[in-house]
Parts: structure tokens; sequence; C-alpha cells
């Protein structure tokens, strides 16, 4: 994210060169100017953290955990090496905003890791990278190169005496290595499965050193909030929801793609700027945070603002920002079959609960599909759901849940009358 100083806009990069992701383009629009004053004036770590802090800036990759409280937990005292990663593992359906910030802005991203790094007492830095986005990683690559050639890593940045590198850690594409500890196993060299906590990363994290995670969006936030001011951050959002957030807004809407919109911006808005629901037809749905957030009916999600807090009084989550939109021609029984088996695929099978539940929740969603269905269908659906959350190891149990307990409970008219009719109540599910 950038501030265009003449207009006043926000924006997430400015394409005002032939190459919009050079050292050049983000040099010419302030990039690097907080790092080299935050070395120059030895910034002390607890000021920096207490502007992240002011900024209310929320983990943009899912949680929405405050990002200053997290950097806080780092042990910056801790004799040893401590250690920096960025979560680009982006594998939600519907989520696609970090891979443009790998191609459009990566500098802001280098700045974000590297004033982190300094804040927490960390001398390398890793990105972890979906392993199914192989040209941003080659773009990131090289943009890491063209920051080392300019003295902005590597040994004594800016003649500062601190040494920081950043390295690219290319994934396999495995959904869970997205879950954080499972995503230091892979950089380990080892099976991606989450780990279990305690202890928390914070304390032992990668190669069992203290270790801080963040997501892509949230740390290519980080150089905007030390030039502008954590204040200046915050009232770009609303209290509680600091700054921007990119939405990756997807589905049956005329204009697909990445939007940047201030935190508390109606979705009615959002909606408008994607071109509106397709070819005039009516919104029937929206999934607001990526394929596991609990679906929301189209006249409730008119009416919601897009942050936190407001989604997540709706019973459903912010998330990624992956907005996923569904028109009146969607069958609901074939969308979550469709969900319902991703998740069961890309379950890792360290726990029971998650390896079964997910299996069973697939095959009950795929009965119902192809005429099979039966009644008690739909309560066993949420009993198996009920089973699964609380009792895995890592969150993608609860992940596999959220779609199929409020499908069922928003569409269940729509699920009895397949499991009666054996056929869609809206025909052929034209659209899916």
């Amino acid at each position: 994210m950038s501030l265009n100083t003449a207009t006043g806009k926000v924006c997430l990069w400015t394409l005002d060169h032939a190459n919009p992701g050079s050292l050049e383009t983000y040099v010419a629009n302030g990039g690097y100017e907080a790092l080299k004053k935050i070395l120059a004036e030895k910034t002390p770590a607890e000021r920096i953290i207490e502007q992240v802090k002011i900024s209310a800036l929320r983990g943009r990759g899912g949680a929405g955990f405050p990002t200053g409280l997290k950097w806080s937990f780092m042990p910056r005292s801790f004799p040893g090496d401590k250690y920096l990663v960025c979560n680009t593992d982006e594998g939600e359906p519907g989520t696609f905003k970090d891979r443009d910030i790998l191609i459009y802005n990566p500098h802001q991203l280098i700045e974000g890791m590297i004033i982190a790094g300094y804040t927490l007492g960390a001398k390398a830095g890793y990105n972890y990278i979906h392993g199914e986005i192989y040209e941003q990683y080659e773009s990131w690559q090289a943009a890491l190169q063209e920051a080392r050639d300019a003295g902005f890593l590597g040994k004594n940045i800016l003649g500062s005496g601190w040494d920081h590198d950043i390295h690219a850690h290319h994934g396999y594409g495995a959904y869970i290595c997205g879950e954080e500890t499972a995503l230091l196993e892979s950089i380990e060299g080892k099976k991606g499965q989450p780990r279990f906590k305690p202890p928390f990363p914070a304390s032992y994290g990668l190669y069992g050193k203290p270790t801080t995670i963040n997501n892509t969006e949230t740390l290519a936030s980080i150089p905007w909030i030390m030039r502008f001011g954590g204040q200046a951050f915050l009232e770009l959002g609303k209290p509680n929801n600091g700054g921007t957030k990119i939405f990756s807004v997807s589905g049956h809407v005329n204009k697909p793609g990445n939007y940047e919109i201030p935190l508390g911006t109606p979705f009615a808005t959002l909606l408008e700027m994607a071109g509106g629901v397709r070819d005039g037809h009516q919104l029937k749905a929206v999934i607001p945070g990526g394929s596991s957030a609990p679906v929301v009916p189209g006249e409730v999600m008119m009416d919601l603002t897009l942050d936190f807090d407001a989604i997540s009084k709706a019973g459903s989550m912010l998330g990624s920002g992956a907005v996923i939109v569904m028109d009146e021609t969607v069958c609901m029984v074939r969308a979550l079959e469709r969900l319902a088996y991703f998740y069961f695929e890309e379950s890792c099978g360290q726990c029971t609960p998650c390896r079964e539940g997910t299996g069973w929740m697939h095959r009950i969603v795929q009965r119902i599909e192809h005429g099979q269905g039966r009644p008690e269908d739909l309560d066993e659906l949420v009993r198996i759901g009920n089973n699964i959350g609380g009792r895995t190891i890592c969150a993608l149990g609860e992940a596999a849940v959220g779609p199929v307990v409020s499908f069922v409970r928003h569409y269940r008219k729509e699920f009895e009358y397949h499991i009666e009719h054996k056929r869609c109540m809206v025909g052929n599910g034209v659209g899916n």
C-alpha cells in the first residue's frame, strides 16, 4: 500500500513506469525511505511496535490477529538466532492477492520484511511461496537481488552496521502448509504437518528458534505505517480495523479481480466496483473470506461492511478477503460438494477427526448431489461437523466444517428438495 501525496489517494502500488515491480519504480514512489530513517536514527524496536499497535493492523492472511501484539511476543533479548517468516502460501480457494504483490510491488514487501526483521532482532527472513505460482517466485527472487545490489539487504545495510538477508522457499502446493507450523516443518525439509501447540513459534519456531510469522499483505503494510504513522493508517479504516485491505473478488461478477479498499467499506460498494452481479442476475450468496468462511445469504451481505468485526457478527469471517459471489443460478448442493471435496483432499491426515470426518462429509454431500440422499443426512452433516470442531491440532478441520454447516443452515430447503426430488431446485445448476 502507498499514498499518492499529490492526489491523497491510497493504493497498493502505482503504475507510473513500464515496470511497476522494479526497484526504480518503488524508490521513485518513496520506497525504502522508512527503512532509511529507522536505520539512520536507530529507532528503538519498542517505538516501532507501538506504531504498529496504534495502526490496528490485523493479520491479512485469515485469522486477523493484531500484528503489533504478535510482534511483542518475540523474545528480542534471546541470545541466539531469531527468524522472520512471510507466509505467501496462498492456497485458500478464491484468494489471489498475495501473488500480485510479488509481481507488481515486491519491494514494499521486502522493505516491510526488513523493518520487521530489525524490530524483532532477526537477521534472516524467509518467504514461503505457494508451489503453484512459479512465475511469482522467480519475480520475487529477482527483486531480492535488486535489493541486495542496492545495499538494502545483506551485510552492513546502508552502512548501519546491521545485517539482514531474506531467502525464498518454494512450496509444493499443499494447502496444509498455509498453517504456520506446517509451513515451518516444510521449510525445515520435513513433511508439511502442523505441530502441537504449545510451544508456539514465538518461543520455538523455525529450527527450534524464536520465530514470527506474518502474511504477505500484512508485512507489505509496514513501510506505509512507518512512513506516515500508525494513527494515519488507523484512520484509513475504522476502530480495531485499521488501514486498507485487498479483496480478491471472484465468481459471478462482471469484473473479477483484486480491489484495495478501506476496511469498513460497505460490501455493496465493492460489488459495484466489481461490475455488479453478472448479466443482471440476482445475488444469492457470498463467501466473504475464502472457501473456509461460512456462507452469508446475499440479502444479509448487502447490509454489511467489510471489516473483521462486522463479518464476524454476521456469523462468518473476513479471513483472507477472498469474496466469492454466487448468483441465483447456483445449486448450493453442488457448490458445497466441490468445497467439501477440496478439504477432504487437502487434509494432511494427522488428526483422526479431520482425516475421517472430512471424508464422511464429502461422501454425504456427494450422495445428496447425485440423488441418493436421505432425510437424516442433513442432521448427520451437522453432527459430524460438531465432532470435528475443536478436536484437531490445526484449524483445517474447522475450516472444512464452516462451509458445510453454514450451507445446510441457510439453504436447508434446497438440500431437502434435492433429497426429496432427486434433482436440483435450480434446474441444471447453470453457471456452476
